[in-house]
């Protein structure tokens, strides 16, 4: 063991370690206290911006008022425009037919030709009747005017000129009457060509060559339908009829559709014809079977795309909402009590909820008919994110850019913020 110097009283190893080991953790706290401080400064400094812009980001629609066409689709059929059905109207052997089946024919273009020989004699009869009938006429005429002279120097009776003159009469009247029986006849031979009613495409034939035929028969000899312009006829209950007309009685802000609205037409296969008709009239009575009222509209038809008997919905306007409002359908939640809601944007950017009442849909919107008003920012995104009374930020608008700015400090701002607490760290 060495020696100890008197001035310095000789230490145990135990208290050399003892003191080493205090020392050393003293020195990690200072460091540790040091190191804690620089970071705190720095997310103190980082925390401002960040925290300002813990507000959730939403996205809005700004409604405004208008008016808006209150729609309904109903079910039809489609309707030819005209439609005749070709029938004899003098009997005979049918000696051809000169029409393609399926094919447009013109009014008054021929389609069958009857045998006309009877018809034609007929004619060649009635024509010989009034020729005598004529020549009797002329000499009655003849022998008045004689008589008349013979009365006036007492040479013939007054009875025998009276009898001349009424010869003259009766001549006058058998002519008529010849000329009546050979217009007839004439008729009759013009109706051994059957034509065409009216202009249109036409059917099969009921008959071929060799047919007998009677005038009015009751089966008809084929069909004519013009096909442009088209009708469909649709069918709406009474009682929705019946709605309507209370609604528009109790909502000032509504009208009635204008005469001849337009009207949208959804073929069978979903698709949508692609020119718009016309409303032509509503039934003014409703039938007693089914309790449904006939509406009519008209469609141009151009291409004969539509054929009579199709099954189509039509899309009518009924009325027009005036300075309505909508909403989409994804804005609109509902309470336990089944009251329909939106959350809106407010003047300070806190979210605000507003008990609405809607309407109709029209497409994937809600038609809102009290509860918003024109201008008011409702919440389409983001819904899962807010609470009435929560600040949020616009996500879709220039109001949110602004807001962004303002809550964001400027890259100078940071940098500065950055350097001090760099400086500080290094002096201690």
């Amino acid at each position: 063991m060495a020696p100890t110097s008197p001035g310095h009283p000789r230490r145990s190893a135990r208290q050399t370690r003892t003191t080493s080991i205090g020392r050393f953790p003293a020195g990690l706290l200072l460091l540790g206290a040091l190191l804690a401080g620089c970071s705190d400064d720095k997310e103190a400094a980082g925390q401002s911006p960040a925290g300002a812009s813990q507000a959730p980001q939403v996205e809005v629609v700004t409604v405004t008022a208008s008016d808006v066409p209150l729609t309904t689709e109903l079910p039809g059929r489609t309707r030819a425009y005209q439609i005749a059905e070709v029938r004899p109207q003098v009997g005979g052997i049918i000696e051809s037919r000169d029409f393609k089946e399926g094919s447009d024919v013109e009014e008054g273009q021929a389609l069958y030709h009857i045998d006309a020989r009877t018809y034609r004699a007929d004619v060649a009869s009635a024509k010989a009747s009034l020729a005598r009938a004529e020549a009797s006429l002329h000499t009655s005429n003849l022998q008045a005017k004689r008589f008349k002279q013979l009365v006036a120097r007492k040479m013939v009776s007054q009875q025998n000129y009276d009898d001349a003159v009424a010869t003259v009469g009766e001549g006058r009247a058998d002519v008529a009457s010849a000329k009546a029986s050979l217009t007839s006849a004439q008729i009759n031979l013009d109706y051994s060509v059957v034509t065409s009613p009216i202009s249109g495409r036409i059917g099969k034939s009921s008959v071929t060559k060799g047919a007998l035929v009677t005038a009015s028969q009751d089966t008809s000899l084929a069909t004519v339908q013009q096909l442009d312009p088209i009708y469909i006829d649709v069918t709406q209950s009474a009682s929705e009829v019946l709605r309507l007309k209370r609604e528009l009685a109790e909502n000032r802000d509504a009208s009635a559709a204008p005469e001849q609205a337009p009207v949208e037409l959804v073929m069978e296969d979903g698709s949508v014809y692609a020119a718009k008709g016309k409303l032509q009239f509503a039934d003014v009575s409703v039938d007693e079977g089914t309790g449904m009222v006939t509406l009519r509209a008209l469609f141009p038809n151009e291409d004969e795309l539509l054929l009579p008997g199709m099954f189509v919905r039509a899309r009518l306007t009924e009325a027009v909402a005036k300075d309505a409002i909508l909403v989409p359908q994804k804005a609109v939640s509902r309470d336990n009590q089944g009251n329909a809601n939106v959350m809106v944007v407010n003047a300070e950017s806190k979210v605000e909820a507003k008990q609405v009442v809607i309407g109709q849909a029209i497409d994937n919107q809600w038609l809102v008919t009290s509860g918003l008003n024109s201008g008011d920012k409702v919440i389409v995104s983001g819904l899962q994110k807010i609470k009435p009374g929560a600040a949020v930020q616009i996500a879709n608008s220039e109001e949110s850019v602004e807001q962004n700015t303002s809550a964001q400090p400027s890259a100078t701002e940071d940098d500065s913020s950055e350097n001090d607490q760099a400086k500080a760290g290094n002096n201690q």
